[in-house]
């Protein structure tokens, strides 16, 4: 008995930004759920004090944004029920009003993108991120509809738009090229003048050094702020009169991560002056209760081995997302007082408990990595190393039906967070820097072959796969090293060069960090291209890629597989039509699993009954 493709598609994918409503009642709770059976679209639900749960998005509706492609917070729920959102297909702010089931269009019809909705206290506007052809500000959007007001104009990127509770004060997070949000960020306050626009403003935390991920207004004259002075994203207390600053978590543990989408959060404010944070390591995120006053810290988070970017408080209660080994991410409301768990967000149908694996953290030579060994191994087993995207990110302990699909054919598989990952403090993660395609293929190797040493792997049938920066990291292990018998590369840069001259703002200057400046450093660029060095290609690689990719063009697949196929190596290419950068469609997670585990059975000489068969151009 193994796990279908179906199950995966159905199961796997995380609810984002949670948001916990006070009401007579009780407490509500709000998130956005994927749905690929329903085309891929993210639906908004509603979880009454009753425990009833209702969708409050319409079938059709889709709250998504595209602000520096990979979109940020796109709803907020609305006094009564309504709701405030950005809907994927024309990428313009709508109002929905609770009973009426029809929503009207509230931002004007242009180009412009919106994100990091934020709904300032007492005020009938919503504010939001606004992205025009590349170019960003803070901007507030009458709930009724009307002229668009500009709150601020500062940085190239922006984040985190908060009104001061005295409403005097904006405060947000920007930086500009060619820092990344976790290289340097500034969190900065100005006053808002009579009407609603803000113009010089104050710098209080940060710096080109210093990542400010997140802040939240403690009184009128001081912010709670998640930053990493010291090497670790603390929670700080930042007083607006210039007087130092206060670490009240002084622990090398993470209350703070990658600002991928705007939005996410690590720390909510408590009507009683608590803080309900996220914090840990890649290998165990928890859930807690930060005391400011006091700096006591207690944990709440319960069996969870991982916590999602996302929480809010509401009457005594924290709503976040969670997840086990053996259970997928659930929107949970937990006691602050008691650490009560309830799980508010649908039960999902999970496959038996015989055929999940248990992870294994470990550590090999310095790298951080949990192995998921193969249902029924009594020796050395094939294994397939999963890289994750990023590079800046990580993979966490938790259930994850992807690899369950694989451990339970007898496909072990081992998930290597390697250097210039999140998790783990600025000093690993800065590891990678100008070291992209050394580092990150010299810590999978040295994983894999650890496994050999430990009797784990077979030596002959090791494979490695990853997505996005994960798929460059498989297919320059691919080139550079003589480990691995084959990859499988989803949605994959395969030459750096030219993916920083054609890839969207956001991450244009992104390798500047991570390779080098250009042109100053080219040569380092030609020596790690796995385009320019296909021919040294150590195995097969099977290429999978959206045909509406705006983060990495499907050319870069293509290229690669024609080298590949100049040089008479053995590849596969398959394409998506209506799928961007991640898989979202239920047929198409379906298919990319099948095709991925035939190319495994092809490598590694196993069978694999149940799955189409697939052909790798250049096999005899």
């Amino acid at each position: 008995m193994s796990i279908r493709p179906i199950d995966v598609a159905r199961t796997d994918g995380s609810p984002q930004w949670v948001e916990a409503v006070a009401t007579p009642a009780g407490v509500e709770v709000w998130w956005d759920e994927p749905r690929p059976h329903e085309g891929g679209r993210r639906c908004v639900v509603r979880r009454l004090p009753d425990g009833s749960r209702t969708d409050a998005l319409p079938p059709g509706w889709n709250a998504r944004n595209r602000v520096i492609e990979y979109g940020g917070r796109s709803w907020r729920p609305l006094p009564g029920g309504g709701l405030v959102f950005t809907n994927w297909a024309d990428q313009r702010l709508y109002r929905l009003d609770a009973g009426t089931g029809t929503p009207v269009a509230i931002s004007p019809e242009d180009s412009s993108r919106y994100a990091d909705l934020y709904l300032p206290p007492g005020r009938d506007e919503v504010w939001a991120v606004r992205e025009t052809d590349d170019v960003r500000d803070l901007v507030a959007v009458p709930l009724g509809g009307g002229p668009v007001r500009v709150i601020v104009k500062a940085h190239h990127f922006l984040m985190n738009p908060r009104i001061s509770p005295d409403g005097r004060h904006v405060a947000w997070i920007g930086w500009d090229h060619p820092n990344m949000p976790w290289d340097g960020t500034e969190l900065c306050v100005a006053p808002l003048n009579e009407d609603g626009t803000a113009d010089e403003h104050r710098v209080v935390a940060g710096g080109p050094e210093e990542s400010v991920a997140q802040a939240e207004w403690r009184d009128e004259s001081s912010l709670y702020a998640a930053t990493d002075p010291t090497g670790w994203w603390n929670v700080h207390l930042v007083p607006l009169d210039g007087s130092p600053g206060r670490n009240l978590t002084p622990m090398e543990l993470e209350f703070g991560g990658a600002a991928w989408k705007p939005g996410m959060s690590y720390l909510a404010v408590a009507e009683d002056g608590r803080l309900a944070v996220v914090y840990g390591t890649a290998d165990h995120r928890r859930l807690g209760v930060l005391d400011p006053r006091t700096g006591e810290l207690t944990e709440i988070g319960g069996e969870a081995t991982h916590w999602a970017s996302t929480v809010s408080v509401a009457g005594g209660k924290a709503a976040a997302v969670g997840a086990t080994p053996y259970t997928p991410l659930e929107v949970k409301l937990v006691d602050l007082g008691t650490g009560e768990h309830e799980v508010v967000s649908a039960p999902k149908s999970l496959p038996d408990r015989d055929l999940l694996p248990t992870p294994e953290a470990m550590t090999v030579e310095g790298v951080h990595a949990h192995v998921c060994p193969p249902a029924g191994a009594t020796g050395p087993a094939p294994y397939v190393i999963f890289v994750h995207g990023g590079p800046t990110g990580n993979l966490p302990i938790m259930l994850d039906l992807e690899i369950a699909y694989f451990t339970s054919r007898g496909i072990g598989v081992a998930v290597v967070n390697y250097g210039g990952s999140t998790g783990y403090g600025r000093a690993y993660r800065e590891r990678l820097r100008h070291q992209w395609g050394v580092v990150d293929v010299h810590d999978c190797a040295r994983v894999a072959r650890g496994l050999v040493e430990l009797g784990y792997a077979d030596a002959a049938k090791l494979a490695i796969r990853g997505g996005s920066a994960g798929g460059w990291t498989t297919v320059a292990a691919l080139v550079h090293s003589d480990v691995f018998a084959g990859g499988v590369a989803h949605y994959a840069i395969t030459d750096p060069e030219s993916w920083a001259a054609e890839t969207h703002d956001f991450e244009s200057r992104y390798l500047d960090g991570l390779v080098g400046p250009l042109p100053e450093t080219r040569s380092r660029y030609t020596e790690r291209s796995p385009l320019l060095n296909a021919a040294r290609a150590s195995g097969p690689c099977l290429m999978l890629h959206g045909l509406e990719d705006a983060i990495v063009d499907v050319g870069q697949a293509e290229r690669f597989t024609a080298e590949l196929d100049k040089h008479g190596k053995e590849w596969a290419l398959l394409t998506f039509p209506g799928e961007q950068h991640g898989w979202r469609r239920e047929e198409t997670i379906v298919a990319v699993l099948e095709a991925e585990l035939a190319f495994y059975g092809l490598i590694f000489e196993m069978e694999t009954p149940g799955v189409p068969p697939l052909t790798l151009k250049g096999r005899a």
